[in-house]
């Protein structure tokens, strides 16, 4: 069972959490110029990394509030929380 370090609420256990992809993914700047595959290459094509990975999560059973995450995808460990917006934390 991961322990989830909520930036508002502090650590909680990971079912309070919903999952939201990866993090730091940039919205096309022209969207309406994509094609059927490049749409389709945004919405679901993501890094797969063994390591250290940035991610989204949500805090549905608390704040409700998203939030990122630095999540070791090798050990589940959770690195660092972070708000939206903010710099990713360097980690190791």
């Amino acid at each position: 069972m991961l322990l989830i370090e909520c930036p508002w609420c502090g650590g909680r256990d990971e079912t309070e959490f919903g999952y939201g992809g990866q993090a730091h993914v940039p919205y096309p700047e022209d969207p309406h110029a994509l094609t059927d595959a490049q749409w389709a290459e945004y919405v679901f094509i993501r890094d797969n990394p063994r390591g250290p990975y940035a991610e989204r999560w949500v805090h549905s059973a608390g704040c409700r509030r998203w939030f990122n995450a630095v999540r070791d995808t090798g050990t589940n460990d959770v690195k660092a929380t972070y708000p939206i917006g903010a710099r990713k934390p360097v980690t190791s």
